[in-house]
């Protein structure tokens, strides 16, 4: 994976004679004056150039309160809707234990494997075409949208009467879903700088983490309605959960908010601008000051797939989906490894889901914390990835069902620490809006390749320990680990060449990777 990186050149010699512009804070002042044209021809009532000129966003009191509007619109909203997203893709395990694996012949061969795996089948094809979308239909009616339409299929599924429909149900709930995580990640990477996004990903993930706790919470209340209406309780797992993901994306329609450069206008249902253009042109400027990338790029095809080249795009999506291996491991497989490997109960088995997730929730916020705080990723991604292998091992191997199920919470707490870190790194280690939109449909696609190694490796046969999967996943944590140790000689060598004036990084005066 190691290369030249494209977008990382030496300074060209030919550049002006201006002493003041051959520094490295000179060029990178005349990149922030060219940005700021350029934006002003795209939103000529923004005024991003005055902004810069009166560090308009170095008031840290006037940015705390336009920060803390969109975190309660954009942040607050993303979260309730993943939550729900998490559940309505999760909820397939509780709905398993619950009656639905007699019901539909689940245990004939590889059957309930196969609903976890083909849900990514459309989560991951639509991933690339979401990510053009939402710039040309706009966040404000794409998300919402998108998650009305997978609350109406969960729905569907509490009505499915053989297992081939609710296959149907799965392709179709995963190609809805696969739209919401690379709008959503491209969506709040243009609103926070570099060193707040984490804790941004993380208000956005924990819900939808804590919703995998919540999801059997909800389960053990929804089968108690079984024979209501004449309706299994597994079935209305899947009705309610369906019916309160509908309401939700109705609700966020009116929340939702647009893209930094367009909200100063009406949006796309007619409501009235969130910011106004002083407010906008602060946003504006202090990311331009972080990292250069304000100017709105046309997102193309031929744009992302140029983006390609770049090794540490592929790289950080490989992250995420040796990542999401063990995450829907746990998602999909922990309520039967309670139920049939630990010996609990059906009840104690939905119950038992939700106290790792709620642990996990406080380790989540603090890891976000400590590396916007301390301006690291890598550190906390090999920190996590040794807390889940230690986690799985005793899971594994460990006889005492109690010391096994402590276990799961080391973890749940080292493999959901790691999603907004894994996020938060990628954001630190480019520049473009075009990168970051391809970085979040790579990492949604390679996520969803995760899923699917999951669904395959968790085999029917080797139940309920599931030995050879958990080694996998063990394995697939260490490389991790080896990886991220080989990119701080990477970037540690390209920051201290830039320090020196001997490259400039990602074609970015002042820019340094994060390690």
């Amino acid at each position: 994976m190691e290369g030249k990186d494209p977008q990382t050149t030496h300074i060209e010699d030919d550049m002006s004679h201006n002493d003041d512009f051959q520094t490295e804070k000179g060029l990178q002042r005349r990149k922030e004056l060219r940005d700021a044209e350029e934006m002003r021809r795209i939103a000529p009532d923004i005024p991003i150039k005055e902004a810069l000129e009166a560090h308009l966003d170095e008031d840290e009191k006037h940015v705390r309160r336009i920060r803390r509007r969109v975190d309660l619109r954009l942040v607050a909203m993303l979260s309730l809707i993943y939550t729900f997203a998490f559940i309505d893709r999760g909820n397939l395990g509780n709905a398993n234990i619950a009656g639905m694996n007699v019901d539909l012949k689940l245990g004939i061969g590889n059957r309930y494997s196969i609903l976890t795996m083909i849900f990514f089948i459309g989560y991951i094809i639509v991933d690339i075409p979401a990510t053009i979308l939402i710039r040309k239909v706009g966040p404000v009616v794409w998300i919402p949208s998108i998650a009305l339409a997978w609350g109406v299929v969960t729905i569907g599924q509490g009505f499915v009467k053989t297992w081939g429909q609710m296959a149907v149900c799965r392709i179709l709930l995963g190609t809805f879903e696969g739209g919401l995580i690379p709008g959503a990640i491209y969506l709040l990477g243009v609103w926070y700088t570099r060193f707040e996004i984490q804790k941004r990903f993380a208000g956005f993930y924990v819900l939808g983490i804590a919703s995998s706790g919540l999801s059997g919470l909800l389960a053990y209340g929804l089968e108690k309605m079984a024979g209501d209406a004449g309706i299994a309780g597994w079935r209305w797992i899947f009705i309610i959960e369906g019916v309160i993901s509908c309401v939700i994306a109705i609700s966020a329609y009116f929340v939702i908010i647009d893209f930094p450069d367009k909200a100063t206008q009406r949006n796309a249902l007619g409501l009235p601008a969130f910011l106004t253009p002083e407010d906008a042109a602060v946003i504006l400027a202090r990311i331009e000051r972080d990292r250069g990338d304000t100017v709105v790029q046309k997102l193309t095809f031929k744009l992302l797939l140029a983006g390609l080249k770049d090794w540490k795009i592929w790289e950080t999506s490989c992250y995420v989906m040796l990542n999401n291996v063990a995450l829907y491991a746990f998602s999909y497989f922990l309520p039967t490894i309670l139920n049939s490997g630990f010996g609990f109960s059906v009840a104690k088995s939905q119950l038992y889901t939700l106290p790792p997730y709620a642990v996990a929730v406080p380790w989540i916020l603090l890891c976000a914390w400590f590396g916007d705080k301390f301006r690291i990723r890598g550190p906390i991604i090999i920190f996590n990835a040794c807390l889940y292998i230690i986690g799985i091992s005793i899971v594994g191997y460990c006889k005492n069902v109690h010391a096994r199920y402590g276990g799961v919470f080391l973890g749940v707490a080292g493999i959901t620490g790691n999603i907004p870190t894994n996020f938060g790194y990628q954001h630190n280690i480019m520049v473009g809006q075009s990168k970051r939109a391809l970085v979040a449909a790579s990492t949604t696609i390679l996520g969803g390749l995760g899923g699917i190694i999951s669904g395959n490796i968790f085999l029917a046969k080797d139940a309920p320990g599931y030995r050879p999967a958990l080694i996998s996943c063990m394995c697939f944590q260490a490389l991790t680990i080896l990886l991220v140790i080989k990119n701080f000689f990477i970037f540690s060598r390209a920051n201290r060449k830039a320090d020196r004036g001997e490259m400039i990084i990602e074609g970015q005066p002042g820019f340094r990777y994060t390690l």
